[in-house]
C-alpha cells in the first residue's frame, strides 16, 4: 500500500468528502470571479457591435435574445475617424520606445549594480530605490517647466522621456535583485573562459534573466499604453494618444457612442493581446521571483 493510500485510509469519510467539496467549491468560486471580472469587457465588446439606437434603448445583454442587432458598422465608422486612428498610431509611437528604452537601460543598470564594482555603488542604488517613492503627480509641474525651457513640452519626445524617467527606478530595482540571484559560479566560469563584461551580459545574464525582463516589459507597456494623466499634460494636443482622444470624444460628442465603444475596446484589447502573447514568460518571471 502506498503512502498516499495510507494517508487516505487514515482520513475519515466525512473529512474526505469535505476536502473534495472544498476543492470543487473553490473552483466554482474562482470561475465565478473570473466571469465577473470579464463582464465589463464582454459588455463593452457587445456594445461596440450594436447600433447607437439599440444602445440607447436597451442594455448590451439584449443581443443574446436579438442577435439581429449584431453589426460591424461601428468599426467601419471607427476606421473612418481620423482622430481615433491617428491617436492609435501616436500611442504606438509613444509606448514602444518608452518600453524598449526602459528594458534596455534597466537591464544594463541592473547588471552593473548587481555584478560590477564601482565607487559608491550601494549609495547610488539607494538613490534609485528612494526614487520609487516619488509620486508622478509631484513632478508634473516642475517637469513641465523644464520641458518647456528645453523645447520638448507637448511633444512625443517629452512624453517618452517622462515615462522612461519614471519607469527606470522600478526597472533597475527589479532587474538588479533578479540578476543578483544568478549563481556567482556561472559568472566566474564564464570569466575563466575569457568572457568580458559584454559577452557575460549577453550570453549568460540575459538568457537567465529573460522571464524578469519579459515581466518588466509587460508592466511598462501596460502602464504607458493605459496612461492618461501624463499624456493629457505632455502629449501633443494635435496628435494625442488614444486615452486622451477618447476623453476628447466624450467631452465634445457625448452621444458619439458608435465611435467610443469600439475605440475603447480596441484600446483595451491591444494590451491584452500583448499580455497573452508573453504570458508564459510573465508567469515564469513571477514564479522565479516567488521561489527566490
Amino acid at each position: 500500500m502506498t503512502v498516499v493510500g495510507v494517508v487516505k485510509a487514515k482520513q475519515s469519510l466525512p473529512a474526505r468528502i469535505a476536502a473534495r467539496a472544498g476543492g470543487g467549491a473553490l473552483r466554482v468560486f474562482l470561475v465565478l470571479v473570473g466571469l465577473f471580472w470579464l463582464m465589463p469587457t464582454v459588455g463593452l465588446l457587445l456594445s461596440s457591435l450594436r447600433s447607437p439606437s439599440d444602445i440607447a434603448s436597451t442594455g448590451w445583454w439584449k443581443l443574446f435574445s436579438e442577435p439581429s442587432q449584431l453589426t460591424f458598422h461601428n468599426y467601419s465608422t471607427l476606421l473612418d475617424n481620423s482622430t481615433i486612428t491617428d491617436s492609435l498610431l501616436s500611442t504606438v509611437v509613444i509606448t514602444v520606445p518608452a518600453t524598449v528604452l526602459v528594458v534596455v537601460i534597466g537591464s544594463f543598470a541592473g547588471y552593473a549594480f548587481a555584478w560590477m564594482d564601482f565607487p559608491g555603488r550601494d549609495w547610488w542604488f539607494m538613490v534609485v530605490v528612494s526614487l520609487l517613492v516619488v509620486p508622478v503627480q509631484v513632478a508634473l509641474v516642475p517637469v513641465a517647466k523644464l520641458f518647456g525651457k528645453i523645447g520638448i513640452f507637448e511633444t512625443t519626445v517629452g512624453v517618452i522621456t517622462f515615462h522612461v524617467a519614471f519607469g527606470l527606478p522600478f526597472a533597475i530595482f527589479l532587474l538588479r535583485n533578479f540578476f543578483a540571484e544568478i549563481p556567482r559560479e556561472l559568472l566566474e566560469a564564464a570569466r575563466l573562459d575569457g568572457a568580458g563584461e559584454v559577452r557575460l551580459f549577453t550570453r549568460v545574464v540575459l538568457p537567465l534573466g529573460g522571464p524578469a525582463i519579459a515581466s518588466l516589459g509587460i508592466f511598462q507597456f501596460l502602464w504607458v499604453w493605459n496612461d492618461m494623466l501624463v499624456a493629457l499634460i505632455f502629449a501633443d494636443s494635435k496628435h494625442p494618444p488614444i486615452t486622451v482622444a477618447l476623453q476628447q470624444q466624450v467631452r465634445q460628442f457625448g452621444n458619439n457612442i458608435d465611435v467610443l465603444a469600439p475605440g475603447a475596446f480596441v484600446s483595451m484589447v491591444i494590451p491584452l493581446a500583448v499580455f497573452f502573447a508573453f504570458q508564459r514568460q510573465f508567469v515564469s518571471g513571477v514564479m522565479a521571483g516567488a521561489v527566490k
